[in-house]
């Protein structure tokens, strides 16, 4: 057997992989879509449950000075100036002339100009001079007729109240660390937690990208996993390494990710944002690149003393054993819930090349992130009632498993080898007199007879 990595392998393959097997659809297809709107289907769902629950367990769970928090997507609008959303959180834009589209002009540059370091913080002058002197044309209508570039603000606007004006406008939240920032003090106190601790959160951002596209990877909609560390400023260099040395471990021994996938890359002191310290983007290679998958950065203590000066509230912590009032550091790792479900499907779907000449789709989930553990297969119909009562044990038991009637036994076990699925379970006519079952492996193909009773216990070590 002959396995070919498609790790560079065309986008459009791994989009219509997903799709015909049930993990993201395109939203409102059946009306013509929306552009870069993905719907994510039965099996979709249930991988970024488990990427979740991987993720919370690792950074909050495991770490008892972490908590969580679930913080409103809709805020009040004051906490956008006091971060510094509504007067710099943009884009540079730049829209043809002639067919009035409109592009980010730093992308616009990397996908042209391979070889010109550029970073959001360039200034658009130097954006201008050279797309100018690359001759850079629309890639729409192929003209070189630009507009100046100017600010566009990610935010979407949403209006809050009854009256359709001005004065109710507010924003759905680009980000989920602010309301973290923002229940500091409500977090530290109920839970009397003393420096350094973090604050944790999963939820949905919305930034209206100019040009979102590759996939999944950049979308209007999209779900963080967002961790806030609060630390005293003299701990902020070691917590930042910790954290780092967690993510990576993390992606290698938890998702088992492959690290000649995944690099680090520090912002030099151009392309820092206003507010960090230090920077490091995890990259991964996708199909359009390396790109980030995972950042973390060193805020210093910018959000807190925004907060306070706009506010006025104390969200200062109190040291207990000087008395002093501190405003802590934060060291912020930032993950897209989407960005590593695409990362995780590139890095473990294969085609794998057979004795016989044929082919079969693999996905080598780990065993903790597969949709479905084990799939219960009755070789013929008139075995299903026994299978099933194998199949609710399982269930009974915890076990994610699903229950396959359709089809040959050999095409059901290359749907769930495509889908991920660890282990196949075939229910047939010797098991009614053995009370015996035969496991496929997914990865080897290998099978072997075991008990239905020992089968939990089986999965179990399997875990």
């Amino acid at each position: 057997m002959k396995s070919v990595k498609n790790n560079h392998m065309a986008q459009e393959k791994i989009v219509n992989f997903l799709k015909t097997y049930g993990f993201i659809f395109p939203s409102s297809e059946i009306y013509g879509g929306l552009a870069n709107a993905w719907d994510y289907g039965p099996l979709g769902i249930l991988l970024k449950k488990n990427i979740k629950d991987l993720w919370w367990r690792t950074f909050i769970i495991k770490d008892s000075q972490a908590v969580g928090i679930d913080s409103s997507i809709i805020v009040n609008p004051n906490i956008w100036k006091a971060s510094g959303h509504i007067g710099s959180f943009s884009d540079p834009l730049i829209e043809c002339k002639n067919c009035h589209n409109r592009f980010r002009a730093d992308k616009l540059i990397e996908e042209n100009l391979s070889d010109v370091q550029i970073t959001e913080q360039t200034d658009f002058k130097i954006l201008e001079g050279i797309i100018a002197k690359n001759q850079i044309k629309c890639p729409v209508c192929g003209k070189m007729s630009w507009t100046p570039i100017r600010h566009f603000n990610l935010m979407f606007k949403v209006n809050q109240g009854i009256v359709d004006d001005n004065t109710q406008i507010n924003y759905l939240r680009p980000e989920t660390a602010q309301g973290i920032f923002v229940n500091f003090a409500n977090v530290q106190r109920t839970m009397r937690l003393k420096l350094p601790f973090a604050i944790g959160q999963i939820g949905k951002s919305f930034r209206n990208e100019i040009t979102p596209g590759n996939f999944i990877f950049r979308t209007r909609e999209f779900e963080q996993m967002e961790l806030e560390y609060f630390v005293y400023p003299k701990q902020a260099d070691e917590i930042f390494t910790n954290q780092l040395d967690k993510i990576k471990k993390f992606l290698y021994e938890t998702l088992e990710l492959n690290k000649s996938n995944i690099r680090l890359r520090e912002h030099d002191k151009k392309e820092l944002s206003h507010y960090a310290k230090k920077t490091i983007d995890i990259e991964y290679s996708f199909p359009h690149g390396w790109k980030e998958l995972w950042g973390i950065a060193n805020r210093t203590d910018y959000d807190l003393k925004s907060h306070i000066e706009h506010s006025k509230a104390n969200l200062w912590y109190l040291d207990p054993s000087t008395s002093e009032k501190v405003i802590p550091y934060v060291i912020e790792p930032s993950v897209g819930v989407e960005r590593l479900l695409y990362a995780i499907i590139v890095d473990k779907y294969v085609v794998e090349e057979l004795e016989n000449n044929e082919t079969r789709e693999v996905l080598h989930l780990p065993y903790k992130l597969a949709p479905y553990k084990i799939a219960i297969l009755p070789l013929v119909n008139k075995l299903n009632a026994h299978a099933r009562n194998v199949f609710d044990v399982l269930i009974d038991n915890g076990i994610e498993a699903i229950y396959d009637t359709s089809g040959s036994i050999g095409k059901r076990y290359r749907r769930q080898d495509a889908i991920g699925t660890p282990f196949c379970v075939t229910y047939d006519f010797e098991t009614d007199n053995d009370q015996r079952v035969t496991i496929r492996y997914r990865d080897s193909m290998k099978q072997e007879r075991v008990a239905i009773k020992d089968l939990k216990s089986f999965l179990d070590s399997h875990a």
